[in-house]
């Protein structure tokens, strides 16, 4: 035994040594401050950036790199207690402590509804002041702290650059719709609700016998309800001047704590578009003055609202008379923003040479990946994220309760047999292509899709793919490929950022009423 003594001591130090060379994590401290009175939980969110001089620091995912993102759970904190969070563990889009020393400001939140991914801070969500870390080198001096001072209130109504004449006006035609859904609530095993904002027409008063054309319109990812009222009364005013033809549109919000659950019958969502067609719809047409007949029933929206409403056409054709969607998401998975989702050893992350593929763009200057999208998302929350939201409208449920992921986190790796069930009920083109002999009749010539050649999210090389399909199936579709115009600024003619909405109104006006102007 004394033999060995030597050899054990010699092992005890170099296991020392080698635990001492390990590089050591960077901390930054979270006090629940003396300002909040009551214990919190939810997602800490640490914010860094270079420079002295700003009043918030946020991320912007059309600069990926410029923030740096730490984050971790916090399921119980008091007044006055204080957590570590490691800015080495769950970051983006580097460790802390590899920063290069220099002049940086930090900023804390707490989101506590874990909404961040989806509309980023959000009403009771926890801040700290911005603190400027002067010279700052990574790991060296004391723990940088921060502390949680106040609540983010609730949003305010946006001011519309109406008169106050208009407004007023806008104001009085604007009506709240809030359904309660016997679907949805069974499916969710609590009470659920269908809202939207009812626009009626500047004359809707004063002929109490006339019945109007309907547009149902829906947001795009990181829409709300506020959003969808804003949008409404902007129409309004534009039917008011004469712009558009007088049509009650209504307003729907599609957003969930998942996402946006674009109007769709999901295993993980619910029967969205089931609800609306079936309950939602019947029941508003008792309340208002519409055609209530297919050629006076119209779908409009943009982004992911242009998916939902594409798809509520595609898949309820003898309820609509035509939708008119805008840069929607993708409707070809053989394009789901550049990456066919159907090709062998698919990769979200690497083309097979391994190069990386772009997710946001600016013209031809590429801003984002979608690898950093996709680890963005983790970082900011498990749920709630673009990536995510597909994934709960379109895949199969797990054992677990929640739907399969269709990439690896990790290594982009696609998963060939959640693609599969994605294929077979929310492909669209593939949907259209097996099922025309039951759809065909009733969908030939509704399609109305407009985007730009330079769509911000390479939402154009799916449209070309379906209208492919559709144009193979003598579907007449109406598709329109803006030159040079981004996800953005699709509607823009001139200095009227809204322009595009005049044209569309026309053509569905002139669907309802034809002849008339």
């Amino acid at each position: 035994m004394r033999a060995r003594k030597p050899y054990l001591l010699a092992t005890v130090l170099f296991a020392a040594t080698a635990f001492a060379r390990q590089p050591q994590h960077l901390f930054f401290r979270v006090t629940l401050g003396p300002e909040i009175t009551a214990p919190a939980s939810g997602r800490l969110l640490i914010f860094l950036a270079p420079g002295t001089a700003a009043k918030e620091v946020d991320t912007n995912p059309f600069q990926p790199s410029q923030v740096y993102i730490a984050a971790k759970e916090v399921p119980y904190l008091k007044p006055g207690e204080a957590v570590d969070i490691d800015t080495d563990d769950l970051v983006l889009p580097a460790t802390f402590s590899s920063l290069k020393p220099g002049d940086y400001q930090a900023q804390a939140v707490l989101d506590v509804n874990h909404s961040y991914n989806y509309g980023g801070r959000s009403e009771g969500d926890l801040v700290s002041d911005v603190v400027t870390l002067k010279t700052w080198t990574p790991g060296e001096g004391s723990e940088p702290s921060l502390a949680l001072s106040s609540k983010v209130p609730a949003p305010k109504s946006p001011k519309l650059p109406l008169t106050p004449e208009v407004q007023k006006a806008a104001d009085e035609h604007t009506q709240p719709a809030d359904f309660t859904s016997p679907l949805l609530t069974k499916f969710s095993g609590r009470e659920t609700h269908i809202r939207a904002w009812v626009i009626l027409p500047p004359a809707y008063s004063e002929h109490p016998r006339e019945k109007y054309p309907t547009v149902y319109w829906t947001h795009g990812f990181g829409g709300n309800l506020m959003y969808a009222k804003a949008q409404g009364q902007m129409i309004y005013a534009r039917m008011a001047q004469g712009k558009m033809p007088p049509m009650i549109w209504v307003m729907l919000d599609e957003s969930l704590a998942t996402g946006t659950h674009e109007f769709a019958d999901s295993v993980n969502n619910g029967p969205w578009g089931a609800a609306l067609t079936t309950e939602f719809i019947p029941w508003i047409e008792s309340k208002y003055r519409m055609d209530a007949k297919v050629s006076g029933r119209f779908l409009e929206g943009h982004s992911s609202g242009g998916w939902a409403t594409l798809q509520l056409q595609v898949n309820y054709p003898k309820i609509f008379g035509g939708t008119w969607s805008t840069s929607p998401d993708p409707s070809d998975f053989h394009s789901f923003s550049q990456i066919d989702l159907y090709a062998p050893h698919a990769n979200l992350y690497r083309r097979p040479d391994g190069s990386a593929y772009p997710i946001i763009r600016d013209h031809e200057k590429i801003l984002d990946t979608m690898e950093q999208l996709a680890r963005q998302e983790r970082v900011l929350g498990d749920y709630g994220g673009q990536l995510a939201s597909f994934e709960w409208v379109f895949s199969p449920r797990g054992a677990d309760g929640r739907p399969l992921q269709m990439f690896n986190r990790d290594t982009g790796d696609v998963d060939s047999a959640v693609v599969a069930y994605w294929r077979d009920h929310y492909d669209l083109a593939h949907i259209v292509a097996t099922d025309w002999k039951n759809r065909g009749s009733d969908l030939r010539g509704k399609i109305h899709l407009i985007v730009g050649t330079a769509d911000t999210f390479y939402l154009d090389g799916a449209a070309h793919k379906f209208e492919a399909v559709l144009k193979g199936l003598n579907g007449d579709p109406h598709f329109t490929y803006v030159d040079n115009r981004t996800h953005f600024d699709l509607y823009k003619e001139g200095d009227d950022r809204m322009a595009l909405f005049d044209k569309i109104a026309t053509e569905m006006y002139a669907v309802a009423r034809p002849g008339k102007k």
